[in-house]
């Protein structure tokens, strides 16, 4: 007797695993939330996305989609699926791009913001250097010190001093930094050093609103983990420029970032106080999609990182462990 093709046999079992295109219209209808819309927006019939549908729960064996009548939401199972879902086919469309050796150069209009001292100081001559070397990049930099919704604003990409905390968006860190307490060498003179950190409340400190910190409330970290110290003082600003300038003409104690602080520390015109104290402020891009998504953003961002390491404030920040897309 003829012993049965082991192909045959191999096709047999693996027949019932989910289908890449059936993966991306659940996808879709997760998406649209509805069966007939994503029907609309393929170009095919409501029977067919349903029984699509029915074949990719027949062969995970797991029911993936609530349906009602307004819309459909996805199960337990069906979470699962689309976590993983989206992640193999990000992996299938990138092994498909390299296969190709089909690379789109970056072109056509980038959006980006960014506070108003980092992005004058360092982020617009990186983005400088930048558009010389890509001619087909448009760029358009907008400084701005407050929070940004990149999706209702229709920002690409967002570059920021401290962490990013939405979880819709896709980060990667781009450089080390952090803030430290320093004063100015007329300031500690006139009023002494403080020798610990509750020392903090008797002294003059300039405060700032910046995007990612509380007014006038300072987290600290510290030989006892992370502190927080509500400090005060006769100047504030919303401006990190009028802050230093303040810092420098002896006006009193700031937190800022050695991005900003660094060269003035070295010649003197700073001096640490405090040293044991400081604040991670990484410098981060975030973007409201993966890299892989859009050439002109990742070769933007692969393009700072490589930039802003080389900075020497940068190589003096202790490192850590960034989250990356």
């Amino acid at each position: 007797m003829e012993s049965p093709d082991p192909w045959l046999q191999h096709s047999q079992s693996v027949n019932d695993k989910p289908l890449l295109e059936d993966l991306r219209l659940f996808c879709a209808v997760l998406k649209q939330r509805s069966l007939a819309a994503t029907a609309r927006e393929l170009g095919v019939s409501n029977a067919y996305v349903s029984k699509r549908l029915g074949l990719l729960e027949q062969s995970l064996r797991a029911r993936l989609l609530h349906r009602t009548t307004r819309q459909v939401v996805a199960t337990e199972h069906g979470d699962i699926v689309r976590a993983w879902a989206e992640r193999i086919l990000e992996d299938v469309d990138q092994m498909s791009a390299e296969v190709s050796q089909v690379a789109l150069a970056p072109a056509g209009r980038l959006r980006i913001c960014s506070s108003h001292g980092f992005g004058r100081r360092h982020l617009a001559p990186a983005l400088s250097d930048f558009a010389a070397h890509h001619a087909g990049v448009e760029i358009q930099l907008e400084l701005l010190d407050r929070p940004v919704d990149l999706l209702d604003e229709g920002y690409q990409l967002d570059i920021r001093v401290g962490a990013v905390h939405e979880p819709h968006l896709i980060a990667r860190r781009l450089a080390p930094n952090y803030r430290v307490l320093c004063a100015a060498p007329a300031y500690l003179a006139r009023r002494g050093a403080p020798a610990r950190l509750s020392d903090l409340t008797e002294h003059d400190c300039i405060v700032i609103r910046e995007r990612d910190q509380d007014f006038g409330r300072w987290a600290l970290a510290g030989p006892e983990g992370l502190q927080y110290i509500k400090v005060h003082g006769r100047m504030s600003s919303n401006n990190g420029e009028i802050v230093r300038a303040w810092g420098l003409a002896g006006h009193g104690i700031m937190l800022r970032s050695l991005w900003d602080i660094a060269a003035p520390l070295a010649r003197g015109e700073l001096v640490r106080v405090l040293p044991q104290y400081a604040q991670a402020a990484d410098i981060w891009a975030a973007c409201p999609s993966r890299l892989s998504s859009s050439a002109k953003v990742r070769a933007c961002v692969e393009f700072l990182q490589q930039r802003l390491a080389r900075e020497p404030w940068a190589s003096s920040a202790p490192d850590g462990d960034g989250k990356t897309d």
